[in-house]
């Protein structure tokens, strides 16, 4: 479980966050939504330790990451799994590359545990006979489950991803959104994902964060949203009429 308590952050004097306190659960996918421009991304560059909060505290099972020396932080980090906006693969490199990138760097492993290890988390994410492919010569959602196994490779205790359904075509962006739910499940991760995808919400919105101006302003799970009177929330809802349209029936 990750916690934020009463984290706030300015930058040039103009406040981004506002006493943030929520809590992440494990085995779980959660959820950050809002606007452009809330304060969402800056949320989890926060809790990645990307920014560094002005006040407040954040705890990863109960370690308290704004405690922490540099050397202490960078061994958390290799309990981290980052699935990036647009997979940001390396592009001179084969997917079996891509994916033993992180165990080349963080672990002695041997060659063959390194080609073990890379096999068994591209069998996670459904892909198969693509091992020597460069990202150019693979789709759009199969460059997100290469970046998604490169995201377990290092067997992770917390997985982020930011915006994992961007560019992609609204199947492909199902499927993703459930790939990252059944690995959240089947490792027992603590999962948080930032989008702006009304469909994930809908899909595997266990738990959800909505910001607004930089503050906490509604939390619940993915059934709730549809039943909220949150004034702010349902404005943010009814921008999008699909969800709109969820909610009316509901």
């Amino acid at each position: 479980m990750i916690e934020t308590r009463n984290i706030s952050k300015s930058f040039g004097g103009q406040q981004v966050l506002k006493n943030v306190t929520t809590a992440f659960q494990k085995g779980k996918t959660n959820l950050i939504i809002g606007r452009s421009g809330s304060g969402k991304t800056v949320l989890l560059k926060c809790i990645l330790g990307l920014h560094e909060v002005d006040e407040g505290e954040i705890f990863y099972d109960g370690r308290d990451f704004t405690k922490m020396n540099e050397k202490s932080r960078k061994k958390l980090r290799q309990e981290i799994g980052m699935v990036f906006q647009g997979g940001a693969l390396f592009d001179s490199l084969t997917v079996e590359e891509n994916v033993q990138f992180p165990l080349d760097f963080f672990t002695t492993q041997t060659p063959k545990e390194k080609e073990e290890r890379v096999n068994f988390c591209l069998e996670h994410v459904n892909i198969s006979n693509a091992n020597n492919l460069y990202p150019s010569e693979i789709s759009g959602g199969m460059q997100k489950r290469v970046a998604i196994a490169r995201a377990i490779a290092l067997n992770p205790r917390y997985l982020f991803c930011d915006e994992p359904n961007s560019g992609l075509d609204p199947e492909t962006a199902t499927v993703i959104d459930k790939l990252i739910q059944e690995i959240t499940k089947e490792f027992n991760i603590t999962t948080i994902i930032n989008t702006h995808d009304m469909n994930s919400v809908i899909e595997i919105g266990e738990s959800v964060l909505f910001i607004s101006n930089g503050e906490k302003c509604w939390e619940g799970t993915k059934d709730e949203i549809l039943k909220t009177n949150n004034k702010t929330l349902n404005e943010f809802i009814f921008a999008n009429k699909l969800y709109a349209k969820l909610k009316e029936s509901s």
